[in-house]
Formats: structure tokens, C-alpha cells, sequence
């Protein structure tokens, strides 16, 4: 069992998909972002933000809205064919786009044939040939045109939101769908082709017991996810307005949400998958995650672990983040103001970070922390951390010998709280982070 020592976990910490983390992110020049993608070279991944969804979750904390009216959808399509236009035109010819991952919001809150269009659009624009696709799916939404659709592109890595099949806990958190409807969208799934099928699940929802965590575990090894991303739940509606809706009267309290994971985590790891980093797990060792995970070239970025080795991602549509070695930049949230931009031609670009070389030199060692537990620092940086370091070292949760520290096996569930040592902007006020654990 974990050690529990709640007097470590109590400052909330970012979840590190990138460093420095949105909470840093200002006002940036466009210009900054377009240098940035004229500068790159070599392997590039795509991310495509959709910021509809057809129904709207309470605990979602993701940048989306219902997507209503047909209206909508098309002048946000519009939009973001237009940014394609934009962007493409500045990559150089030396770049090649390898990858291109669907999220939202519900791609498939889109018509079949406009995500076809979509697809063609990117792949023309970008020059691409045979990449590397992923999307994220509703499960309430799926239907057997949009399987097609996937069997067609030959989508082969899909997620689907699942998040936990306890009916009382939908209900709780507003996400209503039948384990029949999961096992028939698995199945549409399976048959069009997908290979490496991820389960998102959660845990420390509202009326959750473990037992209910317990059961959704086994429901999803039983169909056969290949992959499982294990996340707790984080309450913040002074962020998140939508989450309001949730009773929050009946969650589990820190304790047990503690147990929770070490439930989902020993249940997994004893059925057959490898776990990655501390809330993604792989089925099979060949499992390119796992492999990633073995040998240590495990990443992370905005879709959380991955095996995606290119240094730059080039987000696109509303809110979508790109990342380049010395440049963090974000797009417009606000859709309507996202459409204005990318429609009349100009990036969407509005917020984002320069990355000093200090910002770079920690972020390393915070992705390494993350990914393969264990990073090299500095005589400097190990003299400036250790006094906070302390007490993970004289509770065996971390060690540090000869400039490496490592994060123990029962140190597991503290890595962000131990990653976070090295980030200097951590001195944020209360709420504006989730709970480590």
C-alpha cells in the first residue's frame, strides 16, 4: 500500500502538460508565433481543437460548448480551415507533419462528411502523407457513419470518455450513457479498424464509493481497452462555472480519494497493464506508451503521456496550444473572437510564454520526473530544492544520489507534488490548481 501523508499533498499543483504551465501564460505578439513555426524543422505534430460537444458534462473543465445550431459549426469550420491556410503557408518545406490528434470538446460533434473535409483540408494544406492519426470520441454521440468515417481515414487510435459506468455517478456528474451504448460504440470501434483504444475514467466523483471505481474497472479491462487514463476528478467551479451543477456535498475527501487510486492503480497493474507514468496504463508491452515508458523517451505534453518524440506541436482551432523549444502560444478562447481572427486571415494567437533557458532546463526535469521517474540536476538546483525536498527524502518517497533524484515506488501518487520543487512560479493562490492526488 502507498503511504499516506496528507501534509504532502495539500498544496494543489498543475498537472505539468507543459512548463511553464497556461497559469504563466500573458499577452503575446503574433509575430512571436509566427517566427516560431517559420523556424522549425523536422517532424511536426498537429493538434485540431473542436470546441463542440452535443451535451454539455457539469464536471468539464475543457474549453467547449453545446454545439446548437448548425450555424455554428460552420463558421467555426470555416475559421479553421482558413487558420490551416494561415499557418501552413509559414511551415517550411524542411517540416514534416507526422501525427494529427483530434480533441475537444467531441470531434464527432461534426457531420461525417465535414470531418472528411476537415482531414482533407489538413492533409493538402500540410503536404501529409500517411500520418499518424488519433481522436477523442463520445461515445453518446457515435454513430455507424462516423465509424465508417474512421475505417475510411484509417484512424487507428481513438479515446473514448467513459469516465465511470456507476449510473447514480453519470447522473452526478451529467454524463448519461448506457454501458450498452459503450460496448456497441467499442464494437463500431473495433470494426472500422481502431487498434489502440483508450478508456478515460475518473475517480473521486460525487457518490463514488470503491467499490462503484472498482466495478468500472473491471467493465472497462472486460471490453478490452487497450489503454486506461485514470484521472481524479478536480472540483474547482470558482474556474469551472459549469461545475456548479455537481453536488459537491457527497465527494470523497482527500483520504479516500487517495485509496482510490491505489485502487485503480494495483487492480490495473495486477490484470495485465503496464502503468504509465502515474495515471496512464498499457495493456500490452508492445504498446507503443509502454515502450516509450521502457526505453525512457516517454513524453508529455497537452494530450498528457505520449510517445510523440516531435519538438513541435502546432495547435489549431479555438484555445488550442502550440509548443516550439523557446515559445508557448495559445489561441483565443472565446470562439466568436477565434472566428473573427483565423477568418480574416491572421493567427489566432493571443497568449503564450517565451521560454528562457531555465524555463527549458526545469521543464526537463520536470518532464522527466513525470515520465521515467527520475531526472538529473544541478550541484546548484539540488542545494536550491532540498530543504523542500526533505521531507519526501525522510519519508522514502524520493532519493537523491550523486545529482539524480528519483521517485520511489511508494512515492508514486507525490510525483507532481515532487515535480513541483522545481517549478518557480508554484507560489499560486489557493484553487488555482487540483489536488496531487
Amino acid at each position: 500500500m502507498w503511504p499516506y501523508h496528507p501534509e504532502l499533498l495539500e498544496q494543489p499543483v498543475p498537472r505539468y502538460t507543459s512548463f511553464p504551465t497556461a497559469a504563466e501564460f500573458e499577452a503575446i505578439d503574433a509575430g512571436d508565433y509566427s517566427t516560431a513555426i517559420e523556424s522549425t524543422s523536422g517532424d511536426v505534430s498537429l493538434y485540431v481543437h473542436i470546441p463542440f460537444c452535443e451535451k454539455i458534462c457539469h464536471y468539464c473543465g475543457c474549453n467547449t460548448g453545446a454545439a446548437g445550431r448548425r450555424h455554428r459549426l460552420e463558421s467555426y469550420l470555416e475559421a479553421l480551415h482558413r487558420e490551416i491556410e494561415t499557418v501552413s503557408r509559414l511551415l517550411p518545406s524542411n517540416s514534416q507533419v507526422r501525427r494529427i490528434a483530434f480533441g475537444g470538446g467531441s470531434p464527432n460533434a461534426l457531420a461525417p462528411t465535414d470531418f472528411v473535409r476537415l482531414v482533407d483540408g489538413l492533409i493538402i494544406r500540410f503536404g501529409i502523407s500517411d500520418p499518424v492519426f488519433s481522436i477523442e470520441l463520445d461515445p453518446r454521440t457515435m454513430s455507424r457513419e462516423w465509424a465508417e468515417v474512421i475505417r475510411v481515414l484509417e484512424i487507428d487510435r481513438a479515446s473514448l470518455g467513459v469516465q465511470t459506468f456507476a449510473p447514480h455517478c453519470q447522473e452526478a456528474i451529467g454524463r448519461v450513457q448506457s454501458e450498452t451504448l459503450i460496448a456497441e460504440t467499442t464494437d463500431l470501434l473495433r470494426n472500422a479498424g481502431v487498434t489502440s483504444l483508450n478508456f478515460d475514467l475518473m475517480y473521486g466523483l460525487p457518490q463514488q464509493s470503491n467499490d462503484d471505481l472498482s466495478e468500472s474497472l473491471q467493465r472497462a479491462v472486460a471490453f478490452g481497452a487497450d489503454r486506461i487514463a485514470l484521472f481524479g476528478y478536480a472540483h474547482m467551479p470558482h474556474v469551472v462555472p459549469r461545475q456548479r451543477a455537481v453536488d459537491a456535498r457527497f465527494m470523497p475527501d482527500r483520504a479516500a480519494r487517495f485509496g482510490m487510486a491505489q485502487i485503480g492503480f494495483s487492480f490495473l497493474c495486477s490484470n495485465g497493464f503496464s502503468a504509465i507514468g502515474f495515471d496512464h496504463f498499457a495493456r500490452s508491452e508492445n504498446d507503443p506508451l509502454a515502450i516509450a515508458a521502457q526505453a525512457g523517451t516517454l513524453r508529455r505534453n497537452f494530450q498528457g503521456f505520449t510517445d510523440d518524440n516531435a519538438r513541435a506541436l502546432i495547435g489549431l482551432g479555438a484555445s488550442a496550444i502550440s509548443s516550439f523549444e523557446t515559445l508557448l502560444a495559445q489561441n483565443e478562447k472565446n470562439s466568436g473572437r477565434y472566428r473573427m481572427l483565423a477568418s480574416d486571415g491572421r493567427l489566432a494567437t493571443v497568449r503564450g510564454r517565451s521560454r528562457s533557458t531555465d524555463d527549458r532546463t526545469r521543464g526537463q526535469v520536470i518532464e522527466q520526473l513525470l515520465c521515467s521517474g527520475k531526472a538529473q540536476i544541478s550541484s546548484e538546483t539540488e542545494a536550491q530544492v532540498m530543504p523542500f525536498l526533505m521531507p519526501f527524502l525522510e519519508r522514502g518517497l524520493a532519493c537523491c544520489e550523486e545529482g539524480v533524484i528519483s521517485i520511489t515506488p511508494q512515492g508514486l501518487p507525490y510525483s507532481r507534488a515532487i515535480a513541483a520543487l522545481f517549478d518557480p512560479y508554484r507560489d499560486h493562490p489557493p484553487g488555482r490548481f487540483s489536488s496531487a492526488v
